[in-house]
């Protein structure tokens, strides 16, 4: 019911969008096991993965895009898993590459980014998100759902699960 109210309020402005993505799902990896540097996840984090899956699984994801370390591969794995879909994994560090890649490779997509506390918040600003957001070290269950227009600012709405 969560997803069919997001699509309520989003697909309406897909009709806009000539340019660019059709939408960007933007998600901080779940639960981490410790705070060391390639943390696997927790026993709640594979449990929110398994969530974040059931709740995208109809979402007509084409492209999933982690970082290098396992938190986030491991976050998006039960969604690439049921969609077939093989995930990019990309460096941490480089958000303006990384979104000039997904604007140039994945156009007419719809793409999920599993990133970290610092690199969705700068994704959303790349993307045009006027709004600073900010990811609690503590926070693991935003889901940020990402429409870009063709003139102004993206629509985002900022759902938890």
């Amino acid at each position: 019911s969560l997803f069919a109210l997001v699509l309520a309020c989003v697909l309406p402005t897909f009709s806009s969008l000539a340019y660019a993505q059709r939408t960007v799902f933007l998600v901080r990896h779940a639960d981490r096991l410790d705070h060391s540097e390639d943390t696997p996840l927790s026993k709640a984090g594979e449990a929110r993965a398994q969530l974040l899956a059931d709740l995208l699984k109809d979402a007509g994801i084409t492209a999933i895009y982690t970082s290098q370390f396992q938190r986030t591969i491991k976050t998006a794995e039960p969604l690439a898993i049921s969609l077939q879909i093989k995930p990019v994994s990309t460096p941490t560090g480089d958000n303006a590459g990384h979104f000039k890649r997904i604007r140039t490779e994945n156009r007419d997509d719809i793409v999920l980014i599993v990133g970290h506390d610092r690199s969705v918040p700068a994704l959303l600003k790349l993307f045009g998100h006027p709004v600073d957001i900010k990811i609690e070290p503590t926070e693991y269950d935003n889901l940020f759902v990402l429409v870009p227009k063709e003139t102004g600012p993206p629509t985002v709405l900022r759902l938890r699960y």
